[in-house]
């Protein structure tokens, strides 16, 4: 065991911060704007956290780029110029590094280090945070800025280590360029990385095989380079936009939601509306309605018109009925947006292997066997998604009050107030955490509201003197329990997502991000906020309780 050192470049500062993506980012300018000093663990090699790991063929937002951009800065946002409608991984990636460069983040962030374990003690109100290599620095305030999908999932199948090709996975891709150029290609998985993926691949490979357990709605995207014109557009009344977004919207999308029920219409006119927002494109097809997400009857009607769609565009009747999903409601697992996806199953070089009727069973030294049949590959592509919401916290051993360990409180599923922080871990706070909108918006504008709520509340306590922030056992039990309410009389919960855990063997079936919506949410912390935190507890720098919010 590697005896814990002090870290002589930061032995001791005002926060540490787990992770160099968005939310590290700001969380860094925006903390060193109030005066602290901040050090930002980050165990990648770069800047960027999910456009720094995703980087497979194909990887693109699904949000649009004009919204998903930082806000805090407005010379920021008139500068830079997107490019495509979506904006495609490599330039993500370019405009991540971009904000580091401009604002001198570099200096405080440590690459290609791990945060290994963190400690609360209790008499100095401080966190012990150990990186790999055994260094320890100690500060006030320990954030996790650790994403929601960055914990890459591949399946524990047999015979994997005796596979003689190459594996890669969407969410862990090589830094260098994959040509699958006159390669059998086999692609494990159809959600987002793969609709995504599966068509580049198949340009390349000699063949590829997909293996689906679960078919995924999808919609076109309908990319298109971004015209001086609608760019202009956006930049002229960029702060009225975002304002909009962060107070006004369900999901931190500016998108127009009608007034009517699928059902109000009659199938005629529903034929028309759907067919507006897949020729549209984007996630905004779920806005064709007011009540997709909420009605089974309305919902069904959105999925039929998708499921006529793929019939449409699939040849052959028999594959088309495969990737028909007929067992969630559309909008229930995040919808795909793609190019191309469904038209790439007419191609001759592509086949479509059902692993729900005949699973996988074994991976072989040349390919794999499903259902019986062995399949010859070169090169096997796991789209096998993420541990979402908890998997990267779950790997930092966490021990708050009394040397209680999260992942100890969380088994049984992920706990916390207002999915800023969790009970009995005091001065740990959590972006875009269980509990809040998270990964059910567009995660820059809730990155930013939680990192502006962080700082409100830091500024506060300095204010008052205090030194310790705590949530309450009660507050969180029912924060909980109204995240839970909320779900409970929506659609989400009946499809078995990886926002239930449900991707996990052994995970815990709770369905983890606030569905409420990002301006409903805004509102609730504000409130809190304005109530003299309510629901936390703050103490004296010596321990001693000095202000007790109301719960």
């Amino acid at each position: 065991m590697i005896e814990p050192q002090r870290d002589p470049a930061a032995s001791s500062c005002d926060a540490v911060v787990v992770g160099a993506g968005f939310a590290g980012l700001y969380l860094l300018y925006k903390l060193r704007g109030l005066g602290l000093s901040v050090r930002v663990y980050e165990q990648g090699g770069d800047v960027g956290g999910t456009w720094y790991w995703n980087r497979y063929p194909g990887a693109r937002c699904d949000v649009e780029s004009m919204q998903y951009s930082y806000s805090f800065s407005e010379e920021l946002q008139q500068e830079w110029e997107w490019s495509e409608r979506y904006a495609p991984q490599p330039e993500i990636l370019k405009y991540a590094n971009h904000v580091a460069d401009r604002f001198d983040l570099h200096r405080d962030i440590q690459l290609n280090t791990r945060v290994e374990s963190a400690a609360f003690h209790k008499d100095e109100n401080r966190w012990s945070v150990t990186t790999s290599g055994g260094k320890v620095v100690s500060a006030s305030y320990l954030i996790l800025a650790t994403g929601c999908l960055s914990n890459a999932r591949t399946p524990d199948f047999a015979g994997l280590d005796r596979f003689r090709g190459a594996t890669y996975h969407t969410g862990h891709w090589p830094h260098a360029d994959v040509d699958f150029a006159g390669q059998r290609v086999g692609v494990i998985g159809t959600g987002s990385s793969a609709i995504q993926s599966i068509p580049v691949i198949a340009d390349q490979a000699s063949h590829l095989f997909v293996f689906q357990r679960t078919p995924n709605f999808s919609v076109p995207a309908h990319n298109a380079s971004l015209t001086p014109e609608i760019t202009q557009q956006w930049k002229a009344d960029y702060a009225e936009k975002r304002r909009r977004a962060r107070e006004e919207s369900r999901n931190g999308i500016l998108m127009v939601i009608p007034e009517k029920g699928a059902l109000d219409d009659a199938e005629e006119a529903r034929r028309r509306e759907y067919e507006a927002g897949w020729n549209r494109g984007g996630i905004s097809f779920m806005a064709s309605y007011n009540n997709l997400l909420i009605d089974n009857s309305a919902n069904e009607t959105a999925c039929e018109f998708v499921r006529s769609k793929i019939a449409e565009i699939v040849h052959d009747p028999a594959v088309a009925a495969l990737l028909q999903p007929r067992d969630h409601p559309i909008g229930s697992k995040r919808i795909c947006v793609d190019t191309d996806y469904y038209r790439t199953f007419n191609r001759p070089n592509v086949t479509l292997v059902d692993v729900r009727s005949g699973p996988i069973e074994e991976i072989l030294p040349n390919g794999l066997r499903a259902g019986g049949i062995d399949y010859e590959l070169d090169s096997i592509v796991f789209a096998t998604g993420f541990d979402a919401m908890t998997g990267s916290v779950a790997k930092i051993d966490i021990r708050g009050r009394d040397g209680v360990s999260l992942n100890h409180k969380w088994a049984e599923g992920p706990r916390t107030y207002l999915g800023l922080m969790s009970a009995g871990f005091p001065n740990m706070f959590i972006i875009t955490g269980p509990g809040s909108p998270s990964v059910l918006s567009n995660m820059i504008v809730s990155i930013e509201q939680h990192v502006d709520w962080i700082g409100d509340c830091l500024v506060h306590m300095r204010q008052h003197g205090l030194g310790c922030i705590e949530a309450t056992r009660t507050a969180e039990d029912d924060w909980v329990k109204q995240v839970n309410n909320v779900a409970s009389g929506t659609l989400y919960p009946q499809a078995s997502s990886w926002y239930m855990g449900a991707n996990i063997p052994g995970k815990p079936r709770i369905f983890m991000p606030y569905i409420g919506g990002v301006g409903v949410y805004r509102q609730i912390c504000s409130d809190v906020a304005a109530k003299g935190y309510a629901g936390f507890v703050m103490t004296g720098r010596a321990g001693a309780a000095t202000s007790l919010a109301a719960e």
